[in-house]
């Protein structure tokens, strides 16, 4: 009975702390992409056109913390985890950032694939959005994981939970002033 305890223990936490770590990446993404959605809706009013995907940065933001989880099982950007953190940072930033974008991709491929369109059709689908959108929601995806791996690699040296530690709980000896 022991032995049956000890095994279910490690995975329990390696679950709790995998579901944690996934809705800690949907908040952030979901602070940061809200954030350029409502930007997008204020610049459009200006020009007097309606913009009402709200929950496009709802459903990006669980789906792309999910990647970020498969990249980081596919140890995606470790190889400068040994050098400077900015190396690290900014190499996780590009790997991740062109994973996202392969992934939305090969997303936007299965779906039309799925609706019956052939592989150039999903192409020229993809590409109807323009350069100039597509641009656009790559440097948001890249700007957001700036901050977003800067973190993570800071508490990957400083050690599990200290950047936590850090940022919501008193330290001992200091005032709250």
């Amino acid at each position: 009975m022991r032995d049956a305890g000890k095994t279910k223990e490690p995975l329990k936490k390696r679950i709790v702390h995998e579901v944690v770590e996934y809705w800690c990446n949907v908040a952030y993404l979901g602070l940061v992409f809200a954030a350029f959605t409502q930007y997008r809706r204020l610049v459009l009013a200006a020009y007097d056109i309606t913009y009402t995907n709200y929950w496009v940065a709802a459903i990006e933001a669980l789906i792309f913390a999910k990647v970020v989880m498969i990249g980081d099982v596919l140890h995606l950007g470790r190889r400068l985890e040994h050098k400077p953190l900015i190396y690290s940072t900014l190499l996780k930033t590009v790997v991740f950032s062109l994973f996202i974008g392969a992934f939305t991709f090969i997303e936007h491929v299965i779906k039309n694939l799925w609706m019956g369109k052939g592989l150039s059709a999903s192409l020229v689908s993809f590409l109807e959005k323009g350069l100039h959108e597509l641009l656009a929601g790559c440097l948001v995806v890249f700007v957001a994981f700036i901050p977003f791996f800067a973190f993570r690699e800071m508490g990957r040296v400083l050690g599990e939970g200290k950047i936590r530690t850090l940022f919501f709980r008193t330290r001992a000896g200091q005032e709250i002033e």
